[in-house]
């Protein structure tokens, strides 16, 4: 089969090779899944330049997010086993974790169902309790992770604010629904959330950015706001001044939505049902931009690495002839 390897961390483009390897044997709880779609994530990228928190042997293949189907013709939604990624024709995935495809999404989108919608289903409901009638901050609004948390602040019953960077990505954000959006390449942040909830500021913050998003964010959360750190794309991990935190009255809250999986796996399968439902309803559908076959896997990652992208990037292995 053919499988995109990292040999040595590094930039997407130059660090994947595609190459022609055996298929991947299933070890003891696991299956084997043909990959009708691979998702391209950021911790892609974070993987295959050797910085992020899980390490896999050299070589490996990256893709952490796939819609599969399994021998006998199921179609369902995985995280495969490291080092064999989704960015290859076939992969394995621990059997208790493989959650029904639904089926009012194809491929493309269920594959893009997972983790982002994931995260963002824990972080505002089980972390930041997020209700009805609040107002949402969600930075990179246009993206892939953000993207998810706009529809869910939606689907919630918040008002959402969207911030993006650039002209052809607050089009995006306005068009997923957001109720205003910012543009951080041409205004600041803060004045415009204050200005457009009377002075009072965003009841809860959905950041998986980091950096100058953060420092923006504690400007402008509401008195007893929350905070969730979601992630740092910025590349810059910041440092809260806890002190602010005490006198505005606010909360800083982490989200890893991987520890799930282990410490509460019924509450994930509960969100995937959760998920599917708001799906079939309409509430939320993954926004995919692209679709590339294997071929450009590559350059996608390298693309979601820049900043450059809109949405979600999805790898189909079929589109290019090489599934066989």
């Amino acid at each position: 089969m053919q499988a995109w390897r990292v040999h040595t961390p590094g930039e997407p483009r130059e660090a994947m090779r595609l190459e022609e390897v055996p298929e991947p044997v299933p070890g003891e709880g696991e299956v084997k899944l043909r990959v009708l779609a691979a998702n391209v994530n950021f911790p892609d990228a974070l993987l295959v330049r050797g910085q992020y928190q899980i390490t896999p042997p050299l070589p490996f293949t990256p893709g952490v997010e796939i819609c599969g189907e399994t021998e006998d013709g199921r179609r369902v939604i995985a995280n495969p086993s490291l080092p064999h990624g989704g960015f290859a024709e076939y992969v394995t995935a621990p059997a208790r974790a493989l959650l029904p495809a639904p089926d009012t999404l194809d491929d493309a989108e269920a594959a893009a169902l997972h983790i982002g919608y994931q995260t963002g289903w824990f972080g505002l409901h089980r972390r930041a309790g997020l209700r009805a009638g609040e107002t949402l901050l969600v930075h990179a609004a246009a993206g892939g992770v953000g993207s998810a948390a706009v529809q869910l602040g939606k689907a919630a019953g918040a008002t959402v604010i969207g911030v993006v960077g650039g002209k052809d990505k607050a089009r995006t954000a306005e068009e997923l629904g957001c109720d205003l959006v910012i543009d951080r390449t041409a205004e600041e942040i803060a004045p415009r959330v204050k200005e457009f909830t009377g002075g009072r500021g965003a009841d809860v913050v959905y950041d998986p950015v980091g950096g100058d998003a953060y420092t923006a964010s504690a400007k402008c959360v509401a008195f007893e706001g929350r905070i969730v750190v979601v992630g740092f794309a910025s590349g810059t991990v910041p440092a809260p001044a806890l002190n602010h935190a005490l006198v505005k009255n606010y909360s800083v809250l982490g989200l890893h939505w991987g520890l799930y999986a282990a410490k509460d796996p019924a509450a994930v399968l509960a969100c995937h049902t959760e998920l599917t439902r708001l799906a079939a309803e309409g509430a939320v559908t993954p926004l995919v931009s692209e679709r590339v076959p294997l071929t450009a896997a590559a350059d996608a990652v390298q693309r979601l690495a820049d900043g450059t992208t809109t949405g979600r990037l999805v790898v189909l292995p079929g589109l290019d002839g090489a599934a066989r």
